[in-house]
C-alpha cells in the first residue's frame, strides 16, 4: 500500500519569461516500510520535493497524499496537526532545542500534542541509538552524531507514517554518516518505518532499498 503518493507535482517560482521549475510534474508513490533515497545535484529540486511531501510548502499544481489524505486540501491548523502526527522530519543542522535536554527534545513533539511519549516504544528507540545514558545532557554537551541521533529519535516517537530526513548526514564525518545511515536503515526495518532520505551523495544513496533520480525538477526513469 502507498502510504505516500505524489501526481504531477509542480513547483514554479517567478512569471514567463524567468519562471524557475523547481519540480516540473513529479509523480511516485512510497510503499509502507520503505527506505527510499532521493539524489540529485544541488538545485535539481529534491529538497523542494522533500519540504512538498512534508506538508511545508505548497504545490503550484498536483497533489500529495499522505495516508490517503490529500495536504492541499487541509488548512494551516488541520496541516500542523496533520504534519506533527504523521510525519517525522530530520535536518542536516539537527533542529534541537539548546535549553531542554535529550529526553525533553526527543518527546518534544509528542507534548505539543498534547499526548504522552509511549514509554516502551521510546525506551526501544533510545536503546537502539545509543542515547540511554544521555537523557539528561544539554545539546551542546553531545558531539555532532550525538545530536543527531537525537533528531532521529525524536522524528520517530510519535510513530510518523513517514519519516523525511533532507541531508542527515551533511554535517556529519564519515564513520559517524555510516553509523547514522546504519541505525536509520535498523529503524526502517525494526519499526517498518517509512523513510525518504534527501542526499547528493551517491554512495549513502546505495544504503536505501530504492533511488529515486531528480534533475531539473523531473524524477529520471
Amino acid at each position: 500500500m502507498s502510504i505516500l503518493q505524489t501526481t504531477a507535482l509542480k513547483k514554479y517560482y517567478g512569471t514567463e519569461p524567468n519562471i524557475t521549475r523547481a519540480l516540473d510534474g513529479v509523480t511516485f508513490s512510497v510503499e509502507q516500510g520503505e527506505f527510499i533515497a532521493v539524489v540529485g545535484t544541488s538545485g535539481s529540486g529534491k529538497s523542494t520535493l522533500l519540504h512538498m511531501m512534508g506538508g511545508l510548502d505548497t504545490p503550484t499544481s498536483g497533489s500529495i497524499m499522505v495516508r490517503e489524505k490529500e495536504l492541499a486540501k487541509m488548512n494551516d491548523e488541520q496541516l500542523t496537526i496533520f504534519r506533527r502526527r504523521n510525519i517525522g522530519f530530520i535536518f542536516q543542522n539537527y533542529n534541537l532545542v539548546p535549553i531542554l535536554n535529550v529526553y525533553e527534545n526527543i518527546v518534544l513533539p509528542v507534548e505539543l500534542d498534547g499526548d504522552t511519549a509511549d514509554q516502551k516504544f521510546m525506551d526501544e528507540v533510545v536503546q537502539m541509538l545509543g542515547m540511554k545514558d544521555k537523557l539528561k545532557n544539554m545539546p551542546n554537551n553531545l558531539s555532532g552524531g550525538q545530536q543527531q541521533r537525537v533528531a532521529i529519535a525524536r522524528a520517530l516517537v510519535t510513530k510518523p507514517a513517514i519519516v523525511l530526513a533532507d541531508e542527515p548526514t551533511g554535517n556529519l564525518d564519515s564513520k559517524t554518516s555510516a553509523d547514522v545511515l546504519g541505525l536509520l536503515k535498523r529503524t526502517s526495518s525494526e519499526f517498518n518505518q517509512t523513510i525518504v532520505m534527501i542526499t547528493h551523495n551517491n554512495e549513502i544513496a546505495q544504503l536505501a532499498d530504492r533511488i529515486v533520480r531528480i534533475e531539473d525538477g523531473k524524477i529520471m526513469g
